[in-house]
């Protein structure tokens, strides 16, 4: 009897801006053919002007082939997408926001053609960022909700200390398939499996233009930290590339493989 198919599962870092939108729709059909994963998760807190969501662009998220979009601090910013969140279960905000705020920070979802659930739980950091709850009671509070219903569990926690990832990743292993960091926009190179079988990176880092600032525009960026006062976002537009990482489970939930994916690669030598 053939063994079972292993599950794969997709997952793209933070999309930034129009330049992110761009090199998904060109780079995105080729990728999935590449990899052919079963489930496609991105991170879109980041997709409208750098700063939130609107519905134009969670549409085009989803007509690409992306079945679910986590979120950050930034998932606030636009209210317009508010009354989006109240009704689209495919969009998630972290979870450990105080009660009373729109949307769902967890969700459980059919993967195709594959008879088997998916838990997605998206939630956020508390070290140098805003107080919200503690990020740790508030996944356990969500596992003891969905851990029966969803055959693999998938985690984004969204911070920005790398010790506050690296903890809760430690903190899930072997209770979750995979835990993928973001905010940070910059890609980790930890991307492992965990002793008792967790799929771990620290920031998978971002969907967009590297020739930027965390996809800022560089002068922006630069005025921004001179002159300390605010700038007008303004994305950067050169060197567009997704980041991402492939995790490919077996049959019992655990993470067989963490394949960190950049797409193009950088040039490590000048030309």
């Amino acid at each position: 009897m053939a063994s079972p198919k292993p599950l794969k599962v997709l997952f793209i870092g933070d999309i930034v801006a129009q330049p992110g939108m761009d090199v998904l729709q060109t780079l995105l059909p080729a990728l999935l053919k590449k990899t052919n994963p079963d489930f496609v998760i991105a991170n879109g807190e980041n997709l409208h002007e750098g700063r939130g969501l609107n519905d134009e662009l969670v549409d085009a998220c989803f007509d690409m082939g992306i079945h679910v979009l986590t979120g950050g601090n930034h998932s606030f910013d636009k209210h317009h997408i508010f009354k989006r969140f109240k009704t689209e279960n495919r969009i998630l905000r972290p979870f450990n926001y105080p009660k009373g705020n729109p949307g769902i920070g967890f969700g459980v979802y059919e993967i195709p053609n594959r008879n088997k659930k998916i838990g997605v739980i998206n939630l956020i950091g508390r070290t140098y960022m805003q107080p919200v709850n503690d990020p740790f009671e508030s996944v356990d509070y969500v596992l003891s909700r969905i851990k029966d219903e969803a055959d693999v569990l998938f985690v984004d926690m969204h911070s920005e200390a790398t010790a506050e990832k690296m903890a809760l990743g430690w903190h899930l292993d072997g209770r979750v398939s995979v835990v993928v960091g973001t905010h940070t926009h910059i890609p980790t190179a930890d991307a492992r499996v965990l002793p008792k079988g967790t799929g771990y990176i620290t920031d998978v880092g971002m969907t967009g233009s590297f020739q930027s600032v965390l996809g800022l525009d560089i002068e922006t960026a630069k005025r921004r930290l001179t002159m300390l006062t605010p700038q007008r976002y303004k994305s950067a537009q050169g060197d567009l590339r997704i980041c991402g990482i492939l995790a490919t489970l077996q049959e019992d939930g655990t993470c067989a493989s963490m394949d960190q994916l950049l797409f193009p690669e950088f040039e490590t030598t000048r030309s």
